[in-house]
């Protein structure tokens, strides 16, 4: 049986969709599994043109952090949230969207981006990907 880490993505904070993808890629890339499970504020990165929309992080300096970070991020070459998203899915990682948050949320399914999302599903679906993983995380 191939190792697995899932994440729960429950904040829509740039860095910490970063962090997400950035160790669930790494996961993939050394031959585990992966599943991110996207709710609450995480959930709304998955809306269409919804991704790179969320503030910096909890020191967001009123915006101005959010381009600084940005700014500093181009001029090192690391790439964007979208081709992360984009390599994840290309290497064959999982995501699944929490439908109780589309519901508490109002979120329609209409309205996330479906070709990244391979499953909807409640709380019994996170605990069957973390039973069988390795590695869990809350970020």
């Amino acid at each position: 049986m191939t190792e697995k880490a899932t994440i729960i993505v429950h904040s829509g904070d740039m860095d910490k969709i970063y962090s997400a993808l950035i160790v669930a890629n790494g996961a993939l890339s050394m031959g585990m599994d992966a599943s991110l499970y996207f709710t609450f504020w995480g959930l709304e990165r998955l809306k269409k043109d919804g991704l790179d929309k969320g503030p910096l992080s909890k020191m967001n300096m009123l915006g101005l952090g959010r381009k600084m970070i940005k700014n500093r991020m181009e001029k090192a070459n690391v790439v964007s949230l979208e081709k992360l998203i984009q390599d994840y899915k290309e290497l064959g990682g999982k995501i699944i969207a929490c439908e109780m948050t589309m519901e508490i949320m109002g979120v329609k399914k209409e309205e996330l981006r479906q070709e990244l999302i391979d499953e909807y599903g409640a709380v019994g679906t996170y605990i069957q990907e973390a039973r069988d993983s390795k590695i869990t995380l809350f970020i």
